[in-house]
């Protein structure tokens, strides 16, 4: 029994990492990497390196910086000494690769930073104490509270909304979050920006290139529904675990200086977003305006009221990890996808999950011939199933670092991968697969010309 229970902790880590791993697998084809990169039994070494990360991160979940950051740096001096990148050889190479990333990058480090002051400045108005004066005391309290989260993140960014749903859920269940709630409350937060160009970068990107605003809003149908399949288990768990408070203190008052930081924060990312992406979407790609924006705001408030600057603090080594993930993704050979299909939709979902993002959008803009409302939906709902799977999951337990555990995520909150297979499967059944004709020619305003942007907020 001795020997058998770290084998099986062991097995219960790695065999559901490699079951979300398998539809990836699927994807892939000899074609879709660059010829010239160095191979084990077909798989280009980069791969292997990159899974070794994710490997290391579900079973060291205590020391994921340092395997992060270590990782990343391995494929780098790999790279240096090997292959070099695709943007050319040796150390020039790798300098201009961050040329074309920092952008993202920075933007990714802002918004998380940011954002986390934004919570406090949330909570600490203490409307998140008066909720329960209006939320149902049952587990459709909390069911609410994830709906709104979803409602936020439509026209907020889902760090934003994710970070304000924990800041909620802190203050109504006596800072007792059940892991799989955790777990909701990103997937609500991915979901609700999933049909909304507002919402998300992946959606954000595609209207920069050109999609229609309409063509991405049909993903809402899979996202309600998913919405529905994981909300109802989360809260039951979460009411199981703690149950919502049943009364707010007589004498709490909202602190309406906080919640004006808040609002400023907030409309400041908002208005340089569409700014920018409807008016300059050529100069969207060339500085972190968003990120920027957050931190002018941050400081404008500062004669008002205090930063929890301690707060921030805390969360830099989470958000360098994500860094440096996104980082390593960005490195990887990938040339292209296979063909457009709602079956590749459906795998890069999952892919998503332990990819970031971005380049899989930016890849099938390239590509095209994609429904964009389902692509939406698969690459922005999918980072929800593992918590390092989107830039708000880490946000999130960088505020709860119990949720950072490849096996309790999945464990707990399985009803997030059920509700995504489910959600896409009745958006196909009901709307169907409709690949839209190729969008580089804008028509109106909010067609803005073709500039493939990774905007920032995953």
């Amino acid at each position: 029994m001795t020997l058998l229970r770290p084998i099986t902790t062991l097995l219960l880590r790695i065999v559901p990492l490699g079951l979300f791993l398998l539809p990836g697998l699927a994807l892939a084809d000899v074609s879709t990497m660059a010829a010239d990169s160095p191979a084990l039994l077909g798989i280009p070494v980069e791969f292997l390196l990159f899974a070794a990360i994710l490997l290391g991160v579900a079973l060291f979940h205590n020391q994921t910086f340092y395997v992060a950051t270590i990782g990343v740096t391995i494929i780098i001096v790999y790279k240096l000494i090997f292959t070099g990148f695709a943007t050319g050889p040796g150390l020039g190479g790798f300098v201009a690769h961050l040329g074309h990333e920092w952008v993202t990058l920075a933007n990714l480090l802002c918004l998380l930073l940011g954002f986390v002051i934004l919570a406090r400045h949330f909570e600490k108005s203490h409307v998140p104490v008066l909720l329960p004066r209006y939320l149902p005391h049952s587990w459709l309290g909390g069911f609410l509270l994830l709906v709104m989260v979803f409602v936020i993140s439509s026209f907020l960014d889902n760090i934003a909304a994710a970070l304000i749903g924990g800041a909620m859920a802190h203050q109504l269940f006596r800072g007792k979050v059940h892991i799989g709630y955790l777990a909701g409350i990103v997937a609500a937060s991915n979901a609700g920006g999933s049909g909304s160009v507002l919402g998300d970068t992946t959606t954000t990107m595609m209207w920069i290139n050109g999609v229609a605003p309409a063509d991405v809003l049909h993903a809402y149908v899979a996202a309600a529904v998913a919405l529905v399949v994981f909300g109802i288990p989360a809260a039951i768990q979460q009411q199981r675990y703690s149950p919502i408070i049943k009364h707010a203190h007589a004498h709490t008052h909202v602190d309406w200086t906080r919640m004006g930081i808040v609002a400023l924060i907030l409309g400041m990312a908002m208005g340089v977003n569409i700014a920018v992406n409807v008016n300059y979407p050529e100069l969207a790609d060339r500085f972190p305006f968003i990120g920027v924006a957050v931190w002018l705001a941050i400081l404008l408030s500062l004669p008002l009221r205090r930063p929890d600057w301690e707060e921030m603090v805390a969360s830099i080594k989470g958000t360098v990890f994500l860094l440096s993930l996104v980082l390593a993704a960005s490195l990887m050979p990938v040339e292209k996808l296979p063909l457009a299909s709602w079956e590749t939709a459906l795998g890069l979902g999952f892919v998503s999950a332990v990819f970031d993002n971005i380049p899989l959008t930016a890849l099938a803009l390239e590509q095209r011939g994609y429904d964009w409302g389902v692509l939406a939906y698969a690459v922005g709902f999918g980072g929800s199933m593992l918590w390092f799977g989107s830039s708000a999951g880490v946000a999130l337990t960088n505020l709860f670092p119990e949720g950072k555990s490849v096996g309790l995520w999945l464990r707990h909150g399985w009803h997030v991968a059920v509700a995504y297979v489910i959600g896409f499967m009745v958006l196909l059944l009901t709307l169907g697969w409709h690949p839209h004709a190729p969008h580089t020619a804008p028509q109106q305003l909010d067609e803005p010309p073709a500039v493939t942007v990774p905007a920032p907020g995953t």
